[in-house]
């Protein structure tokens, strides 16, 4: 896609957001059906259903995805189309792009073996290797707003409220 045609894109869509700000706030959804007897669950997304499960150093059998790797893969999922959207726009040529990211989780805290161990990641590196002609500083800025306009990026360093109700 070109700039122009991203542009034209997202004109009417911005102008809508700027007279309306209540519009651009987006509703998002996410399933997981359980299935107690392998300790799974089964989660909805646009390209197909995703078994979860308990990561091996949790008793897992490590054949299903864990809510580790869900969270990364949200995270280079976001960051990826965030960089080809951002790249466009700036009118950066890109040959590939690979975007990936690793994280640490202390098993001690979701297994409840030390109570002043973490639950949760502690740390998550996100790793962008660029084939492109730009220079140095195209590229930094190319990486910094990505990081900027990344929804999961920001999502994680400043988390939003959450609660768990009973339906």
């Amino acid at each position: 896609m070109e700039a122009a045609e991203l542009r034209a894109r997202q004109r009417p869509l911005k102008d809508a957001y700027r007279e309306s700000p209540e519009s651009a706030r987006v509703p998002a959804h996410a399933e997981a059906v359980l299935d107690l007897s392998a300790l799974t669950c089964s989660v909805r997304t646009p390209g197909g259903t995703r078994l979860a499960g308990m990561h091996e150093a949790t008793g897992g059998s490590g054949d299903e995805a864990c809510s580790a790797d869900l969270l990364l893969e949200s995270v280079v999922a976001c960051a990826g189309v965030t960089m080809a959207a951002v790249a466009t726009a700036m009118g950066v040529p890109i040959r590939s792009a690979r975007i990936t990211a690793d994280g640490h989780w202390d098993a001690r805290g979701t297994l409840g073996v030390d109570r002043d161990a973490p639950v949760g990641m502690t740390d998550v590196t996100v790793h962008v290797d660029l084939d492109t002609d730009a220079d140095p500083a195209t590229v930094a800025r190319l990486v910094e707003l990505t990081e900027r306009y990344c929804v999961i990026a920001q999502t994680l360093r400043t988390p939003p409220s959450m609660r768990f109700e009973l339906a």
